[in-house]
């Protein structure tokens, strides 16, 4: 496996060129885990660590699969040191969950998503919605997988809705246990090429890397039959070369992604109601209260599903909340640094009297 069968190419060049590091080497993040970090460099697949400052640093970058890093080390016996992470081209990202204000990074330098969706009791629209705003606005394209296709007797009528709801994006039923529409992936896995999967537990994102693969790779595992959610059978993120060139980065299932610097991705999903929102007589308009709203009017119209229109007010509310948090988040930093600066100075100032009369 080289360089260029995992990606490389004349921007990644230029990049580790402008690293300025003779000493080191690119490789790509093949797999990330807990307690482990496995890149590979064109000739093997190397385990890495981060140097100790990196640990020391609560704000460090932390590599994810997908990343190009530069690498020192990592002889036959030795673990190789990332010195290094190339600058993103895209990435899938979320906040991390629980009531921390902070990025996940999920999977790096994807130039496609992979939505994947059971066609059965895992069907959510809502859903949907939120993983395409946060594709568009990682910069990656997203495409809608409708996976089970062989276990729904309306497969027509759910991608309509989903193409309603996701406008502009590639909609595809398939079936990975069958390999029903499977080979109409194809097309978005030319050699060189980057794609992740994402989806809750239980839609089939394992069965379908397999059917890419040709061979069972991954462990697969069946759903309740009440709410059809599967188990965990994906513990890590792994990237995996495709017999056709392409990439695959499979993920653990998600139960839901929370929005992350997803302003545009938002404005890019809702593409129809921003088009709408050029009539209202206030540029400024919340589409709420205001007189005159061109988004509500179609609502009341019918010209724009009421569904669609709160899901759209919700994913703005989120956002503006979140970023209203990362100022915060930002201000407490500020002045917790502002504190150690001044702490460090008052100490200066005790232990050397005599040099801050000379400051003086």
């Amino acid at each position: 496996m080289t360089l260029h069968i995992l990606g490389w190419n004349a921007h990644w060049a230029a990049q580790q060129d402008a690293l300025a590091r003779p000493d080191t080497r690119p490789a790509r993040v093949l797999q990330q885990a807990r307690t482990r970090t496995l890149v590979h460099d064109g000739e093997a697949g190397i385990a890495a660590i981060l140097p100790g400052r990196a640990h020391a640093d609560p704000d460090a970058e932390w590599p994810v699969v997908g990343d190009w890093v530069a690498i020192r080390g990592g002889g036959a016996d030795d673990l190789a040191v990332i010195e290094a992470i190339l600058p993103r081209r895209t990435a899938f990202a979320r906040k991390v969950p629980g009531a921390v204000t902070r990025e996940q990074v999920l999977a790096a330098n994807l130039d496609v998503l992979f939505i994947v969706s059971g066609l059965d009791g895992d069907f959510n629209l809502r859903r949907l919605e939120r993983f395409v705003s946060q594709a568009w606005a990682g910069g990656a394209t997203p495409v809608v997988l409708l996976n089970k296709a062989d276990a729904c007797d309306d497969v027509d009528g759910r991608r309509l809705a989903v193409e309603l709801a996701a406008p502009g994006v590639d909609v595809l039923p398939l079936s990975a246990r069958s390999g029903e529409g499977v080979d109409a992936l194809t097309p978005y896995l030319a050699p060189g090429r980057t794609v992740a999967l994402v989806g809750s537990s239980g839609v089939g994102k394992s069965t379908l890397v397999n059917r890419l693969l040709g061979y069972e790779r991954m462990a697969t595992g069946g759903v309740r039959e009440d709410d059809s959610r599967g188990r965990h059978t994906t513990s890590h993120r792994e990237l995996v070369p495709l017999p056709g060139g392409g990439l695959l980065i499979d993920t653990p299932g998600l139960r839901e992604v929370q929005l992350w610097d997803a302003g545009d991705g938002i404005a890019h999903a809702f593409s129809e109601i921003e088009g709408l929102a050029s009539g209202c007589r206030y540029r400024d308009c919340a589409h709420v209260h205001e007189p005159s709203c061109a988004v509500r009017e179609a609502v009341e119209r019918g010209d724009l599903a009421a569904d669609r229109y709160e899901s759209y007010l919700k994913l703005q509310r989120e956002a503006a909340y979140l970023d209203a948090r990362q100022e915060e988040s930002t201000r407490q930093r500020e002045r917790q640094q502002g504190k150690e600066m001044s702490q460090r100075i008052r100490e200066i100032e005790r232990y050397h009297p005599k040099r801050r009369g000379r400051d003086r």
